[in-house]
């Protein structure tokens, strides 16, 4: 019983007590990933840009839908910040690609089914799946924004304002 119950609390413990969150300042921790067209992605070749990284629990969902579906619908005004956008799930390669296709995504996913990307960012949730959570990384790789109460809806619009205040200051 006794081991039943240590297996369980290890399987719904927050994550957080895994991962140190990062805050506005901290360097970005730098990954290696396959892109939903199974080429490689390494953050490092990101420096000099400005990056968005959102992480969401499961592709075809319905608010991961909406989400995905709202930064494809408000890429040009980010990427006329000098941004691009990467969306990050457990989901493998095959399924990152079919989820683009079926929604017209016009950026890029990135699959990460063994968590490590997640836990580094401390966005794994329970069960493994992601945190709905998302990053804005300076051309420095230092973590700029980081929003943790994410409506799917509206992320891509609070990531365009951030990203005009950040370049302001």
């Amino acid at each position: 019983m006794k081991k039943l119950f240590v297996a369980l609390a290890a399987l719904f413990a927050p994550a957080a007590l895994s991962a140190a969150e990062l805050k506005a300042g901290d360097p970005a921790p730098p990954f290696t990933a396959k892109t939903d067209q199974g080429k490689p992605f390494d953050l490092k070749e990101r420096a000099g840009k400005w990056t968005v990284l959102y992480f969401y629990p499961k592709s075809g969902t319905p608010g991961c839908t909406k989400q995905a579906c709202a930064f494809r619908d408000a890429l040009e005004p980010i990427g006329k910040l000098g941004a691009e956008v990467f969306g990050i799930s457990k989901d493998s390669v095959k399924n990152q690609k079919k989820f683009v296709e079926k929604h017209k995504l016009t950026f890029t996913l990135l699959a990460d089914p063994d968590g490590k990307i997640l836990s580094a960012y401390g966005a794994k949730g329970m069960l493994g799946w992601a945190k709905r959570w998302t990053f804005i990384l300076g051309p420095d790789l230092k973590v700029r924004w980081v929003e943790k109460d994410v409506d799917p809806a509206l992320d891509a619009e609070k990531v365009a304002e951030a990203l005009r205040k950040l370049q302001a200051s």
